[in-house]
C-alpha cells in the first residue's frame, strides 16, 4: 500500500502564530504516528514562517516512522540541517526564495549537473533523495541521470483538473510514473492531493511508493479530528 507522510508545516504556522507552543508539533506528529501515519513531513524555509530549523533536531530525535526534509537545497543552510540530522529522506524542491508555496519541480535537464552533485552529498551520508518534478517524461528520464533514488510528482495539476475531467488530469501522471519505473526511480506525489482526489490518483499511478500531504489534511482534521481523518486518508489509499 502507498504510504502516507503528514506534512505538520500548518501545525506550525498555527504555533507561531500566537507565540508559545500551542499546538505542540512534537505531540502533533508523535500523535500523527499513533494514529497510522506512516511517516512525517516537514518543510522548513529560510524566514522559518512554519517549520523552525530548532523543530527538526527535536522531531527528529523522537519520530519513529519515516522523516522526510523538504527544501531548497540551494541554501546552505538547509544542506547543513539535513546533515546534521540525516532523516529517512531528503526531497529537493527548487522553491524561490520568499515562495509562499511549492509551485513547479526541477528543469532536470537544465539543472542536471548540480543535482548529480547535490544528490551526491545527500547519498553519501546515507540519505535517500527524491527530487520534485513536474509530470513531464523528459525530466523523469533526466532524473533518472542524477543518481536520485526518487522524484517525487507534482500534483496542483491534477488535483486542479479533477473535477473538469478525472481520466484526462491523471494521464500525464500515469505517463511519467511509468517512465520512472522503467527508468528505476522509486515514486512519491504531492501538493493539493485530498479526501476528493486521492483515492482515484492511487488507483491509477502505477508504482506509487508514498504521498505527502499536509494542508488538506489538517484542513479536514479541523472538521473531522485528526485521528479520523488520517485514517481517511489511509483508507483512500487502501483502494
Amino acid at each position: 500500500m502507498t504510504k502516507l507522510s503528514v506534512n505538520i508545516n500548518k501545525i506550525a504556522t498555527l504555533r507561531n502564530s500566537r507565540g508559545g507552543n500551542n499546538p505542540d508539533l512534537v505531540k502533533t506528529a508523535l500523535d500523527c504516528e499513533r494514529f497510522g501515519a506512516q511517516g512525517i513531513t516537514v518543510h522548513p524555509r529560510p524566514d522559518e514562517r512554519h517549520i523552525r530549523y530548532r523543530d527538526v533536531y527535536d522531531l527528529k530525535s523522537v519520530i519513529a516512522t519515516e522523516f522526510n526534509i523538504e527544501g531548497n537545497c540551494q541554501e546552505k543552510k538547509f544542506i547543513d540541517l539535513v546533515l546534521a540530522n540525516k532523516p529517512a529522506q531528503v526531497t529537493l524542491v527548487p522553491d524561490a526564495e520568499g515562495q509562499i508555496t511549492s509551485n513547479h519541480g526541477w528543469n532536470t535537464i537544465q539543472h542536471q549537473q548540480y543535482l548529480k552533485d547535490i544528490i551526491a552529498v545527500f547519498k553519501d551520508a546515507g540519505i535517500r533523495v527524491s527530487i520534485f518534478v513536474d509530470p513531464d517524461p523528459r525530466m523523469v528520464e533526466s532524473a533518472a541521470t542524477t543518481g536520485t533514488d526518487r522524484i517525487e510528482l507534482y500534483t496542483e495539476g491534477y488535483a486542479t483538473a479533477y473535477l473538469k475531467n478525472r481520466e484526462a488530469a491523471v494521464a500525464p501522471y500515469v505517463e511519467a510514473a511509468k517512465v520512472a519505473q522503467e527508468s528505476g526511480l522509486g515514486l512519491n506525489a504531492g501538493h493539493d492531493l485530498d479526501l476528493h482526489n486521492l483515492k482515484y490518483f492511487a488507483q491509477q499511478v502505477p508504482g506509487l511508493l508514498e504521498v505527502s500531504i499536509g494542508h488538506a489534511l489538517i484542513c479536514d482534521a479541523l472538521y473531522l479530528g485528526l485521528e479520523n481523518t488520517i485514517q481517511m486518508y489511509l483508507r483512500q489509499l487502501a483502494g
